[in-house]
């Protein structure tokens, strides 16, 4: 039995898993002897459904990270990482200030760090690519986890006896932590203040794939005693508002 758009739409899907990095369609037309208007449709749909990212930068197509569910999660924190980074670019522009820009991924408790931007005189961090840190210690983990499910972040914590606090030292309750995501909800980003390192400070906000589930987390960086509380403000929203761009760029609007 012949399924012609089912052959050529796994062959698009093979074909974006073997580059390293976003093709242009007519490039996939062309080395896949595809028509172009068939191209078009099948990669439009494929975006659609979640399973392609489009790069408005350079009209071009990558694996999205649900693929990764069904492959390789190397594969889809890069293209991630490659449709954010434009996104942290800019950001770190428009703040006009001396921060570092981040992509977070959550795995279970931890955040994943898989891309970075630094403005100018930015301090030194941690948070460099493939760093990983407690989740609940992290804005941008923080993030993660308030848009999460109540009972998934349950489950995530559930053999876990003590979270540790600020700098490593004491523990603090999921009861702390439960009041700590309700308040990063209500705000509409998170905020860590010294959690890691002295001095040290972070925004962060979630970014969410097409079924509104969070896909990574946004964050700043800076030294928290050059930045005044209504700077704190400022940052939070120009990161949400940051993270709400990646999360279109992720639903293909």
């Amino acid at each position: 039995m012949s399924v012609p758009a089912a052959r050529q739409t796994l062959q698009i899907i093979k074909y974006l898993a073997s580059h390293g990095g976003p093709v242009r369609a007519s490039t996939v037309a062309r080395d896949l002897a595809l028509p172009r208007s068939t191209t078009y449709h099948l990669l439009r749909v494929l975006q659609d459904e979640g399973f392609l990212l489009h790069t408005p930068e350079s009209q071009a197509y990558a694996l999205s990270p649900l693929l990764g569910e069904l492959g390789s999660s190397v594969v889809s924190s890069e293209a991630l990482s490659r449709l954010a980074t434009p996104v942290l670019e800019r950001l770190v522009a428009e703040t006009r200030l001396p921060v570092v820009a981040h992509l977070g991924l959550l795995h279970h408790s931890d955040v994943v760090y898989a891309a970075k931007v630094s403005a100018a005189r930015a301090p030194a961090v941690v948070t460099s690519i493939g760093v990983r840190l407690p989740a609940h210690l992290t804005a941008t983990g923080r993030a993660m986890l308030a848009a999460l499910p109540v009972p998934q972040v349950t489950a995530i914590y559930s053999d876990v006896a003590a979270l540790a606090a600020r700098n490593g030292t004491g523990h603090v309750t999921r009861a702390a932590l439960t009041a700590l995501l309700d308040e990063t909800r209500q705000r509409g980003w998170a905020i860590e203040d010294g959690d890691i390192i002295d001095d040290y400070g972070s925004v962060g906000a979630v970014v969410l794939d097409h079924n509104g589930y969070p896909a990574a987390a946004i964050g700043l960086t800076f030294r928290a005693s050059t930045i005044d509380e209504r700077q704190w403000t400022l940052l939070g929203r120009a990161t949400r508002s940051a993270a709400e761009a990646l999360s279109r760029r992720l639903r293909g609007a």
